[in-house]
């Protein structure tokens, strides 16, 4: 098939839109979604100036997305003075798993010009991924115990940075399969919490104040989408899968997912559109700003005397 655009080959076909792109048309839609979700959300304020810039930290992995959202970040606003990049990696402590996504961070971050930080489990909380999926005390997923601590440690560095802004790369997949989870679950406050924290435009968001502000860029592209411009651009992305990855239950709603998005072409966007209008009124109706506190151990916002970080840190050492 040719191109819609300019009848060059092309190189994809969405079949929720029915485009038909060559590479060239392909990677523009691809820059042209995020940085129509960058306007619509409201990331860059009004009051930014050269003189007084905002600082976006990018969470890094070295994966697809992360790589592909720090790409096109760095050529939007390469020649605006009135934001700053920083990118963050995180080491979990898998063995022969980070160590190569950390390699194409560092080479990404090498190319743009974008400073560069990489913490590690082992060194913040004195824990490697590897010895807690052994131990598993608590008897969950990998991935529950892991998404705690990275999302601990985004959240503090972005606050250490001073950051105004935490960016993620998690792509339309990504977020409809939490939209589907939280459905599933019947989780009304988990939907108030997905708008207040990284959904909803930055202007009708409530509880700011207790976090960096996050956002996720990418969320209208889908992940087959990524990886693809990722490898039209020739980016140095990591695409391997962690190895304690697990049919957990985002696994399940993943592989329904593909099944509906291949039956139903368009599935996820939709999923996304009316979850939105859900979330915002979730956000609304539930109030949930009195039942915070601080963590006795860390400090950390909670709705219990200790966070769940520190909850699994307790139970790791016990």
């Amino acid at each position: 098939m040719d191109c819609d655009r300019c009848g060059e080959p092309a190189v994809m076909h969405a079949a929720y839109s029915g485009a038909h792109l060559c590479g060239t048309h392909f990677r523009r839609s691809v820059e042209k979604r995020v940085r129509r979700r960058i306007r619509e959300d409201g990331l860059v304020p009004d009051d930014a100036t050269p003189e007084e810039p905002v600082t976006w930290l990018i969470g890094l992995s070295g994966g697809k997305d992360s790589v592909v959202l720090a790409q096109i970040l760095a050529e939007t606003f390469a020649e605006d003075p009135r934001i700053e990049l920083l990118a963050l990696s995180i080491h979990e402590g898998i063995e022969g798993y980070r160590d190569e996504s950390l390699v194409a961070a560092e080479e990404l971050t090498d190319d743009l010009d974008i400073r560069h930080e990489t913490v590690s489990y082992a060194e913040e909380f004195g824990v490697r991924m590897d010895e807690v999926v052994e131990d598993d005390p608590e008897s969950m997923a990998a991935c529950a115990y892991c998404g705690v601590f990275r999302r601990d440690l985004l959240s503090d560095y972005a606050a250490e940075y001073d950051a105004d802004l935490l960016l993620t790369g998690h792509n339309l997949d990504d977020e409809a399969e939490t939209a589907m989870m939280n459905f599933l679950e019947g989780d009304v406050d988990q939907m108030a919490k997905h708008f207040d924290a990284s959904l909803g435009p930055l202007d009708e968001r409530t509880l700011t104040d207790r976090h960096v502000p996050r956002a996720k860029p990418l969320r209208d592209v889908p992940e087959k989408e990524v990886a693809l411009y990722a490898r039209l651009r020739d980016l140095p992305a990591h695409i391997t899968e962690c190895p304690h990855a697990s049919e957990s239950f985002r696994g399940k709603i993943q592989s329904l997912l593909y099944e509906l998005e291949d039956a139903h072409p368009g599935t996820r966007h939709s999923i996304m559109a009316g979850y939105e209008q859900l979330a915002r009124q979730a956000s609304r109706s539930v109030d949930r700003d009195r039942s915070y506190t601080s963590c006795d151990t860390c400090g950390a916002p909670t709705t219990g005397g200790h966070c769940r970080k520190c909850q699994l840190l307790d139970v790791l050492e016990a």
